[in-house]
């Protein structure tokens, strides 16, 4: 039953953005106790995500219960907990494989496209890696933004399965399977706020690798000091979170802490990213090296820990796999499978920021960056963006190029340059 709320003097409904309050839901119970201190327990986890599914959670408490448990508290048990209720309402996927390979980044570097390398260089080694990604949340691109401009990535289940038994591998958008469905509704919530939680985060990955059917999962954390990991110490303890997590649901989780310091490849917003992958994989001059030996290292870890490689042999093994044009072939015949491969699109409108003074390139601000090719109009507009010249400790003349902002509309090219000329610290330049 639904009563209307009393106005309150001077402001309408429609101010307050109220127009009914809703009988409370029994599980929101649960989650004042969090706000007050109390651990979620293991019936109260599957509660909350149940009532979360059928939609009868509000907005306003689903802000709350993300607060509850952002930062740093939810303990490993609380994690396990919600992961198991994670994935209690989504649908499973079993493989004829005993053994099913994943990885996953857990963000926070612009750019960084390397699932678009991983997934084709393990695949054509023959392991099955059926990998689901997330659109954007916080950044100028997810790895299914960046795909969809290659392929469709919103696949049914049936279509999914066709996908990965016909290539060995797919990269599709997790929110069209409703592998993890209570994620997904998160997520939504999740992106205004704007709040990490590791408890959150290691539930969000896990839920939906092993709803995906994973076995082995290689997990990259880049550590930075505007990266969304800020040090070590933080590094390693998501590390044990996800490792104890893993542990509890028999799923093998291999952890790589990677250099967050700045930006992964040149390209920043979905199409950009993909056009760096595409260099990488047809072998082209001038590909971005970085963006190719970060890819190289997270597929040799897991072709090792899928047991197609010795240890010590993986990146060999990837390493040829990618220069003799095997991933290349590999790729384009997953984009086939899925829908059909597409061209990346190319924005009408673009802008070159230029160095105002000569200096050692010392430091970049990945955050502010990030929120720059945002304003130019990523990940809405797949071409927006920008493109990165000047990679960490480039010596710097006045008036050398820094990045090529991309947009699709004259106003977001203003709108994101007007950002940037209030900015002064996106990046840091000692003078000689």
């Amino acid at each position: 039953m639904n009563r209307t709320s009393a106005p309150v003097p001077g402001l309408s409904l429609r101010q307050l953005h109220i127009d009914t309050y809703h009988e409370p839901v029994a599980s929101m119970s649960a989650v004042r106790a969090k706000i007050y201190g109390r651990p979620i327990g293991g019936d109260a986890a599957q509660a909350i995500v149940r009532d979360v599914v059928d939609g009868r959670y509000s907005e306003i408490e689903l802000a709350a219960l993300i607060t509850a448990c952002s930062g740093d508290r939810m303990d490993v048990a609380e994690t396990i907990a919600l992961t198991r209720a994670m994935v209690a309402v989504g649908q499973r996927l079993r493989w004829n494989s005993e053994l099913v390979v994943d990885k996953h980044c857990v963000g926070g570097l612009p750019g960084n496209r390397t699932t678009l390398l991983v997934v084709p260089i393990v695949a054509a080694c023959g392991l099955t890696i059926p990998k689901t990604s997330s659109r954007a949340i916080t950044s100028p691109a997810g790895t299914a933004d960046t795909m969809e401009t290659l392929a469709p990535v919103a696949l049914d289940l049936p279509t999914m399965r066709r996908v990965v038994e016909q290539e060995g591998g797919c990269i599709a958008w997790g929110g069209a399977v409703s592998l993890s469905p209570a994620d997904d509704v998160l997520i939504r919530v999740e992106r205004p706020l704007g709040l990490d939680s590791d408890g959150l985060m290691v539930a969000s990955v896990l839920s939906k690798k092993i709803a995906a059917g994973s076995t082995h999962v290689v997990i990259d954390i880049p550590v930075g000091r505007t990266a969304k990991v800020r040090s070590q110490q933080a590094a390693q303890a998501l590390a044990h979170r996800l490792d104890a997590v893993g542990a509890a649901f028999d799923i093998n989780v291999s952890v790589m802490l990677s250099d967050g310091s700045q930006p992964v490849g040149r390209g920043v917003g979905p199409a950009l990213e993909a056009w760096d992958v595409l260099a990488v994989l047809q072998n082209q001059a001038g590909a971005p090296d970085d963006l190719r030996q970060r890819a190289l290292q997270l597929a040799a870890r897991v072709l090792e820990l899928g047991r197609k490689a010795a240890p010590g042999f993986g990146m060999a093994l990837a390493r040829s796999v990618l220069d003799n044009g095997a991933a290349w072939r590999k790729l384009q015949a997953i984009c086939e499978a899925q829908g059909g491969m597409r061209t990346p699109p190319r924005a009408a409108y673009t802008h070159v920021l230029t160095a105002l003074h000569q200096g050692r390139l010392v430091a970049i601000d990945n955050r502010r960056l990030a929120g720059l090719a945002k304003l130019a109009g990523a990940p809405k507009s797949p071409a927006a963006g920008l493109v990165l010249h000047a990679p960490l400790d480039t010596m710097l003349s006045a008036g050398q190029p820094l990045l090529t902002l991309h947009a699709e509309s004259p106003g977001e090219l203003a709108y994101a340059l007007a950002y940037a000329e209030s900015q002064d610290s996106i990046f840091s330049i000692q003078e000689a």
